[in-house]
Order: C-alpha cells, then sequence, then structure tokens
C-alpha cells in the first residue's frame, strides 16, 4: 500500500463488505468478510480498491480502478463488475446503503479524473503537431490542404483558423483556382473545393464568415458550393440569385452601405436555408441567425435615421397619383420594416414606431383595410399587431381621434366580413387587445375605446348574429322587440365569424362588467346570441351556452332574475334535450352550465330550472350533473320548508296570458292621453320589464313627485322584486 499521507482514506471510510467471486458452475463463492476502501495501489500512482479482513488484518482483496464502464451498481448494497485481469466476476456486498453509495461516488469520481487526464494527454499531443503554416493555394496542394481542414483536432482548428485569417489572399487564391478548375470542367477539383469551402464554413468562425460573405467573395462561394460529390447534378444557385431574386426598392435606397448589407443578408440566409441546409450543424446555424439579425438592426436603423427617406416614403403613399401596384409595394416595405424592428433594442423600437405613428401610418392603413385585395388588408392588419405588441396606447391614441376614417369601425367590419379564418383570427385579436380592461396604462383612452365601440359598433355585431339565424327566430324576436332594418333582410354569415362575434362577446362580459346591463339587457344582446342555439353547426350552440356561462360567472342578481322572468335558459334546454344521449361538446357545455349553477349555489336558478323543466330532464336523470341539480333542488326545498310541494310546472296557457298581459300593457302605455311629462318614466318603465301593477305604482307615484325610497318600499311591499 502507498504511503499514509497519500491515502484519501480516513477510518470513517472503511465500509464493512463481503467479497464474492462468480465460479465455473455459475455460483457465487464466498471469499471473506472485510472493511473496504479507496487507495492508491503498492508502488503505483493508481488509484483502486482494497479489502482488508476483519479478522486478521490481511489484505484480502485488491483491485485497481479502470476508466472503462464495466462497473455496476445493483440493489442499493451491491457493486459488481467483471474482472479483465481474471475474466470473472466479482462483487461488493455492503452491509449498508450509505457505504455502498460512498464507494460508488469513489469509483466514479476516479473514473472522471482517468478520462480527464486521457484527454489532457491527447491535447499535448496534439498541441507539439499544431501547425506552422498553410501549404501554398494551388491546384496541385488541394488534398493536403483538405487532409488539414476535414481532419484537425480541436487545437489544429483554432490554429487553422488564425492562418486563413491571417493570409488575406486565401481565399482569393482558392477561388481562382475554383474558376479555372470549372473552366476546364475538372470534377475532382471542384468536389475538394466544395468540401474544402464546407470544411472552413463548418469551423464556424465569425472572422472567417466576415470575409466569405462581402461582395466580392459570396457569389464564389456559393458557386464553390453547387458541386456536392453526394448530389448527382450539380445544383445552379448563383443562377437563381442572378436570374430569378428580384430586388424591389419602394424608395429607392441611396446608401450603398445599407443596400450592400440588406443583399448580404438574403444570401447568408440562401446559403443557411437551401445550399447547406442538411450540412450545417446548430451552432453554425445559430451563428449565422445572429450575423443576419445584427444585418437587420443595421439595417433598420441607419433607415430610421435618414429622414427624407421615410418623409419620401409617407408622401409618395399619400399622393393621389400614385399607382395601387406602388402603394401595395410601399405597404409591404412598411409591414418588413417595422418586422425587423425587433432586432433594435426596446428604446430604439418604441421611438420607431413612435415616428411611424406621427408620420400617419394609421392613417395609410385605414386606406389599406378598405381595398378589396385580401392579401393587402393581410399586410394592413399584420402591421397594426406589430404595433400592439409593442405599445397598444399607441394605436388606441388614434382610435380616440374624431377626424379622419374611424379605424375602430374597419376593424369591427373586418371580423364580419370574410377574409377566410386567418383574417377573422387577426381582427379579433385586435379587437380584443384595444378592447382589454387588464392593462395598466392608458386607462383614459381605453375607457374612450370602450365607449366607441358599445356606443357604435356592438349593435353591429348583435345583428350580424340576428340576421344569421332562421327566420323563425327573428320573428319571435321581432314580436319582442323593435330589431333594426338589417334583421329584415337573412343573409349568409359564415359561422366562423359568428363563433368570433361570441368569443368577443365573452371577453366584454369579463372585462367591462359595468356595460352588461346599461347595453346587453337595453340592447337585448342575450336574447339575440340565444337564437344561435337554432343552428345547426353545434360548436355555434356551444358558443351561445358559453356565452350564458360567462354572464352568470358574474353573479349578478339582477341579470339572474332578467334570465328567469324572461325564461331565458329554455333554448339551451331544449338544445341539450334534443342533442339526446350524444355525448358531444355540446353535451358537456350545457352539463358545465348546470354543474356551475348548483356548485355556485345559485338557487333562484335551480329551482327555475327544475320547475320550468324537470319534465324535460328527468330522461338524463341518470347524469350525475342532473342528480345534483335536483338535489341541490330539494336542499333549498328543505331550507323554505317547502319539501313535498309540488314543483311549478309552465304552463304553455300560462306563457299565452302573461304575453297578451304585456301585450295589454304596451298598448296602456302607449295611448296618447299621456302628457310630455311622463314620457321618460314610461321609457324606463317599459325598458325595465316590471309587471303591470308594479308599473303602475311607480308610474303614478313618479306623476305625485314621490320620494323614491316610498316607490321602492310600495314596490317591496307588493312582491314584486
Amino acid at each position: 500500500m502507498g504511503a499514509p499521507d497519500r491515502s484519501p482514506a480516513t477510518s470513517n471510510s472503511m465500509q464493512r463488505v463481503k467479497v464474492y467471486r462468480l465460479n465455473d458452475d455459475g455460483k457465487w463463492d464466498d471469499q471473506g468478510t472485510g472493511h473496504v476502501t479507496v487507495d492508491y495501489l503498492e508502488r503505483s500512482e493508481e488509484l483502486g480498491l482494497c479489502v482488508v479482513d476483519e479478522e486478521d488484518n490481511e489484505t484480502l482483496f485488491l483491485h485497481r480502478i479502470s476508466s472503462d464502464d464495466i462497473y455496476r451498481k445493483q440493489e442499493d448494497t451491491i457493486i459488481s463488475w467483471r474482472d479483465p485481469e481474471y475474466s470473472t466476476e466479482l462483487a461488493l456486498s455492503f452491509q449498508e446503503t450509505t457505504g455502498c453509495s460512498y464507494i460508488w461516488d469513489h469509483i466514479c469520481n476516479v473514473q472522471r479524473n482517468l478520462h480527464f487526464n486521457s484527454l489532457n494527454n491527447d491535447t499535448f499531443h496534439r498541441m507539439n503537431s499544431e501547425l506552422r503554416e498553410l501549404p501554398a493555394i494551388e491546384l496541385s496542394t488541394l488534398p493536403l490542404i483538405l487532409k488539414i481542414v476535414v481532419e484537425s483536432g480541436i487545437a489544429d482548428q483554432m490554429r487553422l483558423v488564425e492562418l486563413i485569417v491571417a493570409n488575406q489572399d486565401f481565399f482569393k487564391k482558392l477561388m481562382d483556382i475554383f474558376l479555372i478548375c470549372e473552366d476546364m470542367e475538372n470534377l475532382d477539383g471542384l468536389h475538394m473545393i466544395y468540401k474544402i469551402v464546407r470544411g472552413i464554413i463548418l469551423l464556424n468562425s465569425s472572422q472567417i464568415f466576415e470575409k466569405i460573405f462581402g461582395d466580392e467573395l459570396i457569389m464564389d462561394i456559393i458557386g464553390s458550393l453547387e458541386y456536392d460529390p453526394e448530389v448527382p447534378h450539380v445544383q445552379h444557385h448563383r443562377n437563381f440569385l442572378k436570374e430569378n431574386v428580384i430586388f424591389k426598392e419602394a424608395i429607392p435606397i441611396k446608401d450603398p452601405s445599407v443596400l450592400s448589407k440588406i443583399h448580404q443578408t438574403y444570401r447568408i440566409g440562401y446559403l443557411k436555408d437551401v445550399v447547406l441546409a442538411r450540412v450545417l450543424d446548430e451552432s453554425t446555424i445559430a451563428n449565422l441567425n445572429s450575423i443576419i439579425h445584427a444585418n437587420n438592426a443595421l439595417v433598420v436603423s441607419l433607415l430610421k435615421d435618414d429622414n427624407t427617406f421615410i418623409q419620401e416614403l409617407f408622401i409618395t403613399l399619400k399622393l393621389p397619383t400614385t399607382s395601387e401596384e406602388s402603394k401595395k409595394n410601399l405597404v409591404r416595405f412598411l409591414h418588413e420594416f417595422c418586422s425587423l424592428s425587433k432586432n433594435l433594442h426596446m428604446v430604439q423600437q418604441l421611438r420607431l414606431f413612435r415616428d411611424l405613428m406621427n408620420e400617419g401610418i394609421f392613417d395609410v392603413i385605414a386606406d389599406v383595410l378598405q381595398s378589396p385585395d385580401k392579401k393587402f388588408v393581410l399586410t394592413g392588419t399584420d402591421i397594426l399587431i406589430l404595433f400592439l405588441n409593442q405599445d397598444p396606447n399607441l394605436l388606441r391614441s388614434h382610435v380616440v381621434r374624431k377626424e379622419g376614417i374611424p379605424l375602430l369601425g374597419l376593424l369591427v367590419q373586418g371580423l364580419i366580413t370574410d377574409f377566410g379564418e386567418e383574417m377573422h383570427c387577426q381582427f379579433f385579436e385586435i379587437l380584443r387587445c384595444l378592447l382589454d380592461s387588464f392593462t395598466l396604462s392608458g386607462a383614459t383612452q381605453r375607457e374612450t375605446v370602450v365607449e366607441i365601440f358599445y356606443e357604435n359598433h356592438l349593435g353591429q355585431l348583435i345583428d350580424v348574429i340576428a340576421v344569421s339565424c332562421p327566420s323563425e327566430g327573428l320573428y319571435r324576436l321581432s314580436n319582442k322587440v323593435g330589431h333594426s332594418g338589417v334583421l329584415k333582410n337573412q343573409s349568409t354569415v359564415k359561422p366562423e365569424i359568428l363563433s368570433n362575434i361570441c368569443e368577443l362577446l365573452c371577453f366584454c362580459v369579463l372585462h367591462h362588467p359595468y356595460k352588461i346591463k346599461s347595453n346587453f339587457l337595453v340592447n337585448n344582446v342575450i336574447d339575440k346570441v340565444l337564437l344561435l342555439t337554432q343552428r345547426r353547426e353545434k360548436y355555434l350552440v356551444v358558443a351561445a351556452v358559453r356565452f350564458i356561462r360567462t354572464i352568470l360567472s358574474r353573479h349578478d342578481d339582477d341579470l339572474i332574475s332578467y334570465f328567469i322572468r324572461n325564461n331565458l335558459l329554455k333554448p339551451i334546454i331544449d338544445a341539450f334535450v334534443a342533442n339526446g344521449n350524444r355525448y358531444n361538446l355540446l353535451n358537456s357545455a350545457v352539463l358545465d352550465l348546470f354543474e356551475y349553477i348548483f356548485k355556485e349555489n345559485l338557487k333562484s336558478l335551480v329551482k327555475y330550472i327544475v320547475n320550468s323543466f324537470w319534465n324535460q330532464l328527468v330522461q338524463f336523470e341518470y347524469l350525475t350533473s342532473i342528480q345534483s341539480l335536483k338535489v341541490k333542488y330539494e336542499q333549498c326545498l328543505d331550507a323554505f320548508g317547502t319539501r313535498g310541494a309540488t314543483p311549478i310546472v309552465l304552463d304553455p296557457r300560462t306563457r299565452i296570458e302573461e304575453c297578451a298581459l304585456e301585450k295589454e300593457e304596451e298598448d296602456y302605455f302607449n295611448e296618447e292621453r299621456y302628457n310630455d311629462t311622463g314620457k321618460e318614466e314610461r321609457a324606463v318603465l317599459r325598458s325595465s320589464n316590471f309587471p303591470l301593477n308594479c308599473r303602475n305604482i311607480f308610474y303614478f307615484s313618479s306623476l305625485l313627485a314621490t320620494d323614491f325610497s316610498v316607490v321602492l318600499s310600495i314596490r317591496i311591499d307588493s312582491g314584486c322584486y
């Protein structure tokens, strides 16, 4: 054994083990019991396992730890391996799991050190043989250059990069040989040059990239990569770049450095994505991408600082003499310009977008959104989304302006226009971002946008839903409320548009709860959305159910009373019953609505559903949600001491009588014998859906200038609330 001062072992590290050896019969022979340590072997610099007999302190077992992965840890207390010296299986069985883990960790550490030392020795030998200089760049030396590039180790690769960068004429001479080989149709030479250039690119050196991507060399470099020996036919990348790739200047760019970076960026991207797409590794791709991003940032920065360029761009856009095709190219340039600005720092991005807004970019987009060209409109919405991602208040500040074209109206019109599914999604996202109430900044502007939307555009969206539903639904709606002229002519609306409108309405319920009563009830929004339950598309019926579920999540007692008073859950129950036992999204949506009602303990709705629709729902009593609804209903009856009472089921004759009463009531209030002083009060009463006796009390009390608190007490005493 080695000297004690060199041993990493201590008395605490000695672990009690049994030593086993596998015999020829396949059985494990017990070689004895002792304590194992990891220590230096005698007269050696190598570490090994040493087991000392626990009785006579004699060495029971020695084993040199190998760098090979021959060790196995089994069942937390056994370490086994096949000893190459004895060609047999050996094993140490530990008394404790902690001892086994301790020795196992030591073995792993020794193996790691052995691997590290081996790597250092290999690096040392390679450093001794590192390159001193490159051979002369000639046709005869191409095999030697190829060998150096392809077979160099890590240290030699670093030295190779230094030599190539230091040699100013390396690539020029190599490309001269390439052109000679191409003229002579020397395929062997062309194949070698391809491998040399590919190997140099895979060195992934930014200094080398700076040289080969310059204007003088880039096309020849791409040409040398056309002769891939693994591809049966020669690729014609240069012809494609010269003949098929057309550089369009919406506004002439006068700065030559900007033009150079634009061309270079495209060629690097082409080389990365087409020429060497199958051979580049991830690190090289990442480095090329970083060069592309840096070039884009430089181009945008130089252009945005050129005031004459930006001004000329917008002047040309606003000129009436500019052709339609030129305007499209200018807007496409603006879109690309705004997209590339993401490569700038955040402060620079914000300054750029503010400058574009001051130049009138939103007025330009308003014109774009009115174009019949759908792809052109798509470009305009893309620009708006880029502005919203940067700062939504920039767009809000334009929307609230009263002069110019109302951009918000164009966005709403775009939502209900058939542009294709992708366009619907974009208009929806823009409107949702503008109406978002959770943003921290720009509260005043946001509230103004919300007011404009509810005042001018909500009715337009609701009418689209109403006009898209079956005529019988419109007839019932027209008997209940006076709808606008748009409902008279039913038109075909794509289901995707209706689905997005429902999503936007749900968003409004969650973000603007204070607007529900003042807008949704007065304009009969809920009634009209429920007309979607008559559509044959099940996902539209589900959208209507989800809308109702969203409204009920507000826990507003007045809204719940409105639902019960107007029997608004009937269309949903009818759709659920008509769906039958089919287990689909509609079935799940309605059951989720029921679960929400009884889990949130909305007792009035529970009693309304069971009393009004139990005869229809009883066939689904086997469903857990329906059972829970009935149980909650019985609990409500127990709470009021009415258990055993006959449930109240709506009679169609009763409903007819109620409708007749409502008609009589409307006629009563429409008579001309009332003077103008009562018009406002009659309007309030007519929109509140109070029963006749309550309205009379409220009306005559108002005429007598009775205090409102007295009127409220009369209503409550009369049992009308």
